[in-house]
């Protein structure tokens, strides 16, 4: 689940992180009203969407003037933004953050994830700040330093200090960036984040180090323990199929392709995408429905497929363990009865009750192509998509 700027910031400053002052709104009267409130001569008007790259694709724009604020708030409240992080479509703004200006010195990098190698949380730093990290990584990878944290300790000051140091941070300053990352870590650890990420942290004239953006994304199996940062989520910023397939527990992501995927585990669905994609392919979407399906969900799922109009054809791919090749039989048959299945069905089950599951479908009289391997089912879903002729 990811969170806004804002929202993120709300969070950094209980856990003791500075930030500047600022206001989130939703109209343009509001954000000449938040500007006035916040008094200053110049203010910062910045889009609020789940993506990075804000500022180059014009959501984010300095005013110096509370009519330049008016002028701002009117360009990109309501606006397509689109990023290296949205679809070409880009993605409405519907909220701004109107922030107090800042005297930016420098510009740092901090941000935390979790290690798998290590099993540890990583506090990964850098003097590029305002950079993708990604590019610092490809190009000047010894510009970030790393940190792994023992759970049991935290983010000692020794490290917190070593690392503000070897970013840049002068000694004066140095006791405020250990705060700033012992903050992080804490946010991080006690709301189950999977990214906790500050850039640009800013170092300033007068040597505050300060937040100047906060990007936070959360464990989905943790936010049960946190209903909230469950109410913070925003619908509108999320694929509906994805939204639906959520009530339904099921793991759906949407991608740009035109063959629909319905398979039981992760590893399987990654491995039925890179299947679809050796033949020529293109997969259009991520689903796993898991070890228990239901007819309910199997249909649910074909549903959600089915809303995609360049949607060509559909690859349900099922290895029978816990959820029994029968069953997903049943379930496919019900399902494509009660979606009036019009686009090619290829099917291929192997493992539990194997046999009965292709008898159910055989018997359906539905024109199901079946396929005995992946091989041939990547081959034979990929030919459909096409429009051609499959037995």
């Amino acid at each position: 689940m990811k969170i806004h700027e804002y929202q993120g910031k709300e969070i950094l400053k209980k856990f003791g992180v500075a930030v500047p002052r600022s206001m989130a709104v939703f109209s343009v009267d509001e954000a000449v009203a938040a500007a006035e409130e916040l008094g200053g001569s110049v203010w910062v008007v910045k889009a609020q969407i789940h993506a990075g790259g804000r500022g180059k694709g014009g959501g984010v724009k300095v005013a110096k003037s509370i009519a330049e604020v008016r002028e701002k708030a009117s360009q990109i409240l309501g606006m397509q933004l689109v990023t290296h992080q949205t679809s070409p479509a880009g993605q409405k703004v519907r909220r701004l953050l109107i922030e107090e200006g800042a005297d930016i010195r420098k510009e740092l990098y901090v941000g935390m994830v979790v290690d798998r190698v290590t099993q540890r949380v990583a506090l990964m730093a850098s003097s590029e700040g305002g950079m993708d990290i990604e590019e610092v990584a490809a190009h000047t990878p010894e510009k970030i330093f790393k940190v792994f944290i023992d759970p049991q300790t935290g983010l000692s000051t020794a490290d917190a200090d070593d690392t503000a140091r070897k970013i840049g941070i002068p000694d004066a300053s140095v006791a405020q960036a250990r705060s700033v990352f012992q903050g992080l870590y804490q946010a991080f650890w006690e709301t189950d984040s999977s990214l906790a990420e500050i850039n640009p942290l800013i170092l300033t004239g007068d040597g505050q180090v300060i937040a100047l953006d906060a990007k936070l994304n959360f464990d989905d199996n943790a936010l049960f323990r946190h209903p909230d940062i469950v109410a913070l989520r925003d619908l509108d910023e999320e694929d509906p199929a994805e939204i639906e397939a959520s009530k339904f527990d099921l793991s759906y992501i949407s991608l740009d392709g035109n063959i629909g995927c319905l398979v039981n585990g992760a590893g399987l669905a990654m491995a039925t995408m890179d299947v679809i994609k050796l033949f020529g392919g293109e997969p259009a979407n991520f689903l796993d429905v898991g070890g228990g399906a239901t007819t309910e969900k199997v249909t649910e799922a074909f549903k959600i497929m089915l809303t995609n109009p360049d949607l060509k054809a559909i690859l349900v791919n099922i290895f029978g363990g816990i959820m029994k090749c029968d069953t997903i039989a049943e379930g496919v048959i019900a399902a494509s009865k009660a979606v009036s299945l019009k686009v090619p069905l290829v099917v291929r089950m192997k493992g539990t009750n194997e046999e009965l599951g292709k008898e159910i479908l055989a018997r359906s009289g539905l024109p199901i192509i079946t396929a005995n391997n992946m091989t041939e089912a990547g081959q034979k879903v990929v030919a459909a998509a096409r429009g051609e002729s499959v037995q």
